[in-house]
């Protein structure tokens, strides 16, 4: 307690757009002598590691102008605890004493789990059909060895499929779209996983269409120049690349609705019926979408007491705080429903929490009862 003073750092997290590499010596050394610590390996056992060793933990989030990469950033904040950090009951972080956190941009779901796969990254954000493909080795995961070594520390809030164009372009609906210029997301991204899917539910494709592959803020600017028909974009809403350009020009939001939406629905069972309401982003009118759970993820193989720690942190009410006043999509983390609507069974950890706190449901861990009834083809 007596490290924490008036100018403890305000901000127990880091947050990187560049590859997460072990810091710099200068930051190792800055940090350890600051608090006269050492820092421990990963490899070390952290029931057995002394609560002074810095460890640090990097969470794969999203582009910068998503949602994910804010939200990252929020539970990055959250969890960590370096030396110096404001006591948890004084308003400060209540996360693992040692624990430094990084939230590392990425291009989204796909990425973060490819991160790790091969252990680049300790947790990962994702949508919960890509975590569930990505797990039993279907859909768009079909051909390439399950990740069945792949876990899940909750669903955190679902996040809703948009479909973004400019208000003078004379489309209003998905049929629309057809020999229009639009952007799918790139490579990597859950954004693409999902248009394809949504394409080929109303009927179209990227030959009927001329597709773009552009992070969310390029093809936001693009729209604003009018070089640009339409974006997709999964995420929470407000996202920042879609309020950055509706600042800049009117756009207008297409429904995803009518047979086509709900056959996936009826086929695909991570998706659920939702709307983006009224001014969500400035003019726009309420719009019927589909909506999914976004996860965070770890490997099944980190430590259960790191991950315990980590998940209490997460729901702890002064993390609760944090998120809602960090981002609008922060006020929609509920732990009553993160256990019983993941994709793919909870880590040990995880699961030891919510039983503890009375939050675990018959459902959880139980997931041929998520699988979908249908799934797409590989791209």
């Amino acid at each position: 307690m007596s490290r924490a003073g008036r100018n403890a750092p305000p901000s127990a997290a880091v947050v990187t757009t560049a590859p997460p590499a072990a810091p710099s010596p200068s930051r190792r050394q800055l940090l350890a002598g600051a608090a006269g610590l050492a820092l421990a390996p990963w490899g070390v056992g952290w029931g057995a590691a002394r609560a002074q060793e810095l460890r640090y933990f990097r969470i794969g989030t999203g582009t910068t102008s998503g949602t994910y990469f804010p939200i990252g950033g929020l539970i990055a904040n959250a969890i960590s605890n370096p030396p110096g950090s404001r006591p948890c009951d004084r308003g400060g972080s209540c996360g693992i004493p040692g624990l430094i956190v990084v939230a590392q941009a990425t291009n989204g779901s796909v990425e973060n789990i490819e991160l790790l796969r091969s252990g680049a990254v300790e947790a990962g954000l994702a949508q919960a059909d890509v975590a569930y493909w990505a797990y039993s080795g279907t859909g768009s995961y079909l051909g390439k060895p399950p990740f069945e070594g792949l876990r899940s520390l909750g669903m955190l809030y679902a996040e809703a499929i948009q479909v973004v164009v400019r208000s003078d372009g004379f489309i209003d609906r998905m049929a629309d779209l057809k020999g229009r210029n639009i952007s799918l997301g790139e490579e990597g991204s859950g954004t693409l996983v999902e248009a394809r899917l949504i394409l080929d539910a109303y009927g179209l494709s990227e030959s009927t269409i001329t597709p773009q592959y552009l992070k969310p803020g390029t093809a936001a600017d693009r729209l604003a120049k009018g070089e640009l028909d339409g974006f997709f974009m999964v995420g929470g809403y407000p996202v920042a690349a879609v309020s950055d350009v509706a600042a800049r020009t009117p756009i207008r939001l297409i429904p995803i609705d009518g047979e086509p939406a709900a056959r996936l629905r009826r086929g695909l069972r991570f998706y659920l019926d939702s709307e983006i309401p009224a001014e969500a982003y400035p003019g726009t009118a309420p719009t019927p979408t589909l909506s999914l759970g976004a996860e965070l993820l770890v490997r099944a193989d980190r430590d259960p007491e790191l991950i315990y720690g980590v998940v209490k942190a997460l729901w702890h009410e002064n993390t609760r705080r944090i998120l809602a006043e960090g981002h609008p999509k922060g006020r929609s983390f509920d732990p009553a429903k993160a256990a019983t609507d993941v994709a793919i069974p909870l880590h040990p950890g995880a699961e030891r929490y919510y039983r503890e706190a009375g939050l675990l449901g018959d459902a959880a861990n139980e997931t041929n009862a998520r699988a979908p009834s249908v799934a797409p083809a590989k791209p």
